[in-house]
């Protein structure tokens, strides 16, 4: 059943660009140059790209977790490995660069399963916009983000910020954060808007973002994935679009086993069994 809907590709079980585990229900990626706090590489862009392409035929994977080894979330494009070759590189390569580092968060946002980013230390660059895209960003005392691409002589606008940051935090702050670069702390990211849940000093990241996917995991597959759906998709949609779409999508899981196990759990006075059909 698994494999039904990839006919011939089969599901890829081995990256070797940054760590992939799962157990009951829960992936995690935890990307583990901790040396160089966690650069992300052409290659590393690639298997995150396409490890979110594959993920929704793995069915039985609720909830992701993005980590970093470590004392950093993610420092960014490493500089000589990407940007030492990015300046040797002619249009056509540069543009399937970027491209692809756009599809990273393009894959993200409408990848069905539910991300947790768990940001300690520094999130910088594209380990920012990484963060970013997540759906919920769990922040230890340490976390800082840092929006630095006008730092380096580029538009802050990269891998689709400008559209997603504004959005989380409105047009004032994110006009600050991407054209400024300057590094925010946990706190202040807090204040932001940009922080789900953050941790003080004695919390623990690592229980923190277990709790949390263990929660979405064991939660109403379908009815989850759905509203990650609706809120990508509703974004820039008219009032209008947006309230038929929310309307087919209601109709639809009422037909679902789960909306029927909620009314029976309900009368029974017992938690429901989600099992996402």
């Amino acid at each position: 059943m698994t494999y039904r809907f990839r006919a011939t590709a089969p599901l890829t079980r081995d990256w070797r660009h940054f760590r992939y585990a799962e157990a009951d229900g829960v992936a995690t990626v935890t990307l583990n140059r901790p040396e160089k706090l966690n650069p992300l590489t052409f290659e590393s862009y690639a298997d995150l790209r396409d490890l979110l392409l594959e993920l929704p035929h793995h069915t039985d994977v609720r909830a992701l977790v993005i980590r970093g080894e470590g004392r950093a979330f993610c420092g960014g494009g490493d500089v000589n490995e990407i940007i030492g070759e990015l300046i040797k590189m002619d249009a056509r390569d540069l543009m399937r660069f970027t491209k692809m580092t756009g599809d990273v968060i393009r894959a993200m946002r409408e990848c069905p399963v539910p991300i947790i980013a768990a940001v300690h230390g520094i999130a910088a660059g594209a380990g920012a916009v990484v963060a970013l895209a997540a759906d919920f960003r769990v922040v230890g005392a340490s976390g800082k983000f840092a929006f630095l691409f006008t730092k380096v002589g580029l538009s802050g606008g990269d891998m689709g910020a400008a559209y997603l940051l504004p959005r989380l935090v409105g047009y004032g702050r994110a006009t600050e954060l991407l054209m400024l670069g300057d590094t925010i702390d946990a706190e202040t990211a807090d204040r932001y808007g940009l922080v789900t849940q953050l941790l003080d000093d004695a919390g623990d990241l690592d229980d923190a973002c277990a709790a949390l996917a263990r929660r979405l995991a064991d939660g109403p597959t379908l009815g989850l994935q759905q509203t990650k759906s609706l809120i990508t998709r509703e974004l820039d949609m008219p009032i209008g679009p947006a309230m038929e779409l929310d309307a087919m999508t209601q109709a639809l899981l009422m037909t679902t086993h789960d909306h029927a196990e909620f009314h029976a759990a309900f009368n029974q006075k017992r938690p429901p069994r989600w099992s996402g059909r």
